[in-house]
């Protein structure tokens, strides 16, 4: 199948959307470009309107609907982002929209789903099964089924993100950008490809919901038998038809990160980019982080969505902080004195420590009689001031275990 989007299709939708999206700004991250040895700049499209990429597709396929199509509505299937992007974009046209979302979807992408116009039906536990339910009821009701990825007119409004892309960084290298379907990376890779060959186009997926990888090996879209990811915005189970295609012709490479890669971006983003983004929207810095000489720079890296569940936000900055070192649990054995816990956690705030919790044990085939054995968690600055806490520990004459 030929791709039949091009870079002039794009160019148009870019004038459908002016007053819809904005142009979402461009970030020099000075921590990744040390780590990459180059500039590495972030394309803020948890900035977008509804908080990702998806409002340009989803906006251009309404768009470009007939008044008889829709008379019937339209109707979505997403854990959230195109749902936000659908639900909008349908209110602004004065459609009727129906979206189904998977069991469990994020409360904060539900509600704003709601507050866009849209009616919700929950289906299935991931978005591939949701979407089987969204299309049987655009076949029941006569609405307009707005599939999430696999369109030419979703590809050639997220293409628009490529135009800003090469405009805002003219020099780019290499733009890495997080995908679960593919409609956001083939939009962009299409855009960047054709305005300059060079650059090198690289897909990030989450390791437990990596479709891309065997569909490409196999020369088809494969679906994958379960999928278990963080990552709820990329967890696609298998690639459209429009989008793989366009990937196996315009994309250089596909890369998978894993989960406690995901919490560590998101961490990484909150604390040095000062930006809320969600795990989906993390994991081409994630990529950056697990190798960041991997990428020539100058490169662009897409915080492709920021709609994150707070509950999930601190959940993911816990993983996040534990995956980059920053917790240390220890046992430690004390005198069985008065003072003797009192004296143990001195030195843990003298060395710069944060004790969590505290937990006694009398009784172990490994103590003597005069001693207790400490359980102790700790937040720390990482792993060099971990080892530097259980060096001093030790130099106290404490037997520590980690």
């Amino acid at each position: 199948m030929t791709v039949t989007v091009t870079l002039a299709d794009i160019e148009a939708a870019r004038d459908v959307l002016d007053g819809v999206t904005v142009v979402t700004p461009m970030q020099t991250s000075r921590w990744l470009s040390t780590a990459a040895g180059g500039n590495v700049h972030l394309k803020l499209e948890n900035l977008q309107r509804t908080g990702s990429f998806k409002t340009r597709g989803a906006y251009l396929r309404i768009s470009r609907l007939s008044e008889a199509e829709r008379a019937n509505g339209v109707v979505a299937a997403s854990a959230g982002n195109h749902a936000q992007g659908v639900a909008l974009s349908a209110s602004l046209l004065g459609i009727k929209s129906t979206v189904f979302m998977p069991e469990g979807a994020p409360i904060p992408k539900v509600r704003a789903t709601e507050a866009y116009g849209a009616d919700i039906v929950f289906h299935g536990q991931y978005l591939d099964q949701a979407l089987v339910a969204a299309q049987a009821f655009a076949q029941e009701t006569g609405a307009v089924l707005i599939h999430p990825f696999d369109h030419v007119d979703i590809v050639t409004g997220q293409g628009t993100c490529g135009l800003e892309i090469i405009e805002q960084v003219p020099d780019v290298k290499t733009v890495v950008v997080p995908t679960g379907g593919g409609g956001l990376l083939a939009g962009i890779a299409i855009a960047v490809k054709t305005l300059k060959p060079d650059v090198r186009v690289v897909g990030v997926q989450a390791a437990g919901a990596a479709a891309y990888p065997k569909s490409l090996a196999d020369g088809h879209p494969v679906a994958l038998e379960h999928m278990r990811t963080i990552a709820d915005g990329i967890a696609v189970g298998c690639p459209g038809q429009v989008t793989f295609d366009a990937v196996q012709e315009y994309v250089d490479d596909i890369v998978t990160v894993s989960e406690d890669s995901l919490s560590r971006a998101v961490l990484s983003i909150a604390e040095r980019a000062k930006q809320v983004v969600e795990p989906a929207g993390a994991a081409g810095v994630a990529a950056m982080l697990d190798d960041p000489t991997r990428f020539e720079t100058p490169a662009v890296v897409v915080l492709s969505g920021g709609n994150i569940d707070p509950l999930l936000l601190g959940k993911v900055i816990r993983q996040g902080m534990a995956a980059a070192g920053r917790y240390l649990g220890l046992r430690v054995h004390i005198p069985d004195l008065p003072g003797g816990l009192a004296a143990m956690l001195t030195e843990l705030a003298d060395s710069g420590a944060n004790v969590i919790e505290v937990v006694h044990e009398r009784i172990s085939p490994t103590l003597h009689l005069n001693e207790v054995e400490v359980l102790v968690q700790l937040e720390t600055r990482g792993p060099q001031h971990s080892d530097l806490v259980v060096r001093k520990l030790r130099d106290r004459g404490y037997e520590v275990f980690s």
